[in-house]
């Protein structure tokens, strides 16, 4: 299924064997367009549904949905990237006591809500590099194509993230009503690796149009 939906130039990275896909939620802080502030965009929740290819030995990801609660904020990623960002309604929520961080993140889409809430140590370590974290959460190359089908590939900078130890984890998403039938199957689908980055700053160069060899 997911072959069909990457630049054919691309292979697909698997972990085990397998290809995989991963729902991943987040928040932007402090963002900027060309170093400028934007009032109204600077701190906002994204989730994306993604899967993980390589190019030339270069390993990476393509973006398969990316909903963000800004309609200025999708069209211009359409715009600019040729990403699948579709605004919706959102909202996130941290809440730090005492050795434990918890995150929820909340959609709305396809006529209910969809939330999912991680709870993990305040500390954080670095996984190793062999790790199913690593894996996951390392790549420093977004592809995608232009609208005339040539492939693009952006550059994402940011130092290797530390990880929470997970205590525990609720997914309640309905993957048909938010990204369509074909992935209502993720419903029932037991995740094989769960992980609670830290984050750190990130820098997202502009996307080039490179060789499909």
């Amino acid at each position: 299924m997911v072959r069909g939906l990457v630049h054919p130039a691309l292979d697909l990275d698997r972990w085990g064997g397998e290809a995989h896909v991963s729902l991943v939620a987040f928040d932007f802080r402090d963002t900027r367009v060309l170093l400028c502030r934007v009032p109204g965009y600077i701190a906002f929740p994204e989730v994306n549904l993604r899967t993980y290819v390589r190019h030339s030995g270069v390993r990476g990801v393509v973006f398969l949905s990316e909903l963000v609660p800004q309609k200025l904020v999708a069209a211009v990623a359409r715009t600019v990237y040729n990403e699948p960002y579709r605004a919706t309604r959102m909202e996130s929520a941290t809440a730090i006591g005492g050795d434990r961080v918890c995150v929820t993140h909340r959609v709305f889409a396809g006529g209910r809500e969809h939330t999912v809430t991680a709870v993990g140590s305040n500390e954080a370590v670095v996984p190793p590099t062999d790790s199913a974290e690593h894996f996951f959460k390392e790549h420093e190359w977004g592809f995608g194509r232009t609208r005339d089908g040539r492939l693009l590939r952006f550059r994402v900078r940011h130092p290797l993230w530390a990880v929470r130890t997970l205590h525990d984890i609720v997914l309640d998403v309905d993957f048909g009503a938010m990204y369509g039938s074909e992935w209502a199957w993720l419903s029932d689908a037991a995740p094989i690796s769960v992980v609670f980055a830290v984050g750190s700053p990130v820098i997202v160069d502009a996307p080039r149009v490179i060789a499909a060899k």
